[in-house]
């Protein structure tokens, strides 16, 4: 048998579109439906069905849900922020203690004399003639200064005066926590200097007393003095701190 030609089976195809069968419309049909179903398929995929199909009650649970974890958050973000306001507060408050303790420090440091200072203040010479000046001198001297306020002193930019200073008499001159200081004398005094000159400067005073054992004694009021000497830390032997004042 000869094969088809071209004409034949387009004329073919024409004939089916035209007249279809019963079988070739079912089959059509079935492609549509088919197409159909895809494209509702594809358009339903777009759309957010997440609360689509539920009722009345569950739509009233789930925004219930959802205001309870808001309020938790909100509680989490004050607890939160309280939080950080302790830490602030407890921040400035260690911060202040650090203040007051350097403070603390800085003043036992001046007082012990184991760092030099500076500040307005009064220098006294005092120059020898006919006699030596004696130790009780000195020490009247000193101890009128420490009265009026003095916050540190030194002798011949040599020896930092403290509390636990020592004075004895030697050949050449003094003898000043261990170490020899001959004359003239100088007496570096920081505080408020008209207060330490007028101390040591009154009538029958300590300078008035100088001055009948033939000593010269100058005063010059300084706005700025400087006390470099120091003294090393010394750990007491025998004291030691109360923790129990109350002996509880």
């Amino acid at each position: 048998m000869p094969d088809p030609t071209p004409s034949s089976g387009r004329t073919r195809l024409l004939h089916a579109v035209l007249k279809p069968s019963r079988s070739q419309v079912v089959v059509g049909v079935l492609l549509a439906l088919v197409g159909f179903a895809g494209i509702v398929q594809v358009r339903s995929t777009e759309v957010d069905t997440t609360y689509a199909g539920l009722r009345e009650q569950d739509l009233i649970d789930v925004l219930n849900g959802l205001a309870g974890t808001t309020q938790r958050a909100e509680s989490e973000i004050e607890r939160l922020e309280e939080a950080r306001e302790d830490l602030r507060t407890d921040t400035r408050r260690v911060g202040t203690a650090l203040e007051e303790a350097q403070t603390q420090a800085d003043t036992l440091a001046i007082l012990a004399g184991t760092v030099p200072v500076t500040g307005p203040g009064i220098r006294v010479t005092i120059t020898e003639t006919d006699t030596a000046v004696g130790v009780q001198d000195f020490i009247d001297l000193i101890q009128e200064l420490r009265t009026s306020n003095a916050e540190a002193m030194q002798l011949n930019g040599k020896v930092r005066l403290v509390a636990q200073s020592s004075f004895a008499e030697a050949e050449g001159g003094l003898v000043v926590d261990g170490e020899l200081l001959g004359p003239p004398y100088v007496l570096d005094a920081i505080g408020a200097p008209d207060t330490l000159s007028g101390a040591i400067s009154i009538a029958r005073g300590v300078v008035s007393e100088l001055q009948e054992a033939n000593a010269e004694v100058d005063i010059q009021e300084l706005s700025s003095l400087d006390i470099e000497s120091v003294r090393e830390p010394r750990q007491p032997e025998y004291a030691s701190p109360d923790l129990d004042p109350a002996g509880q």
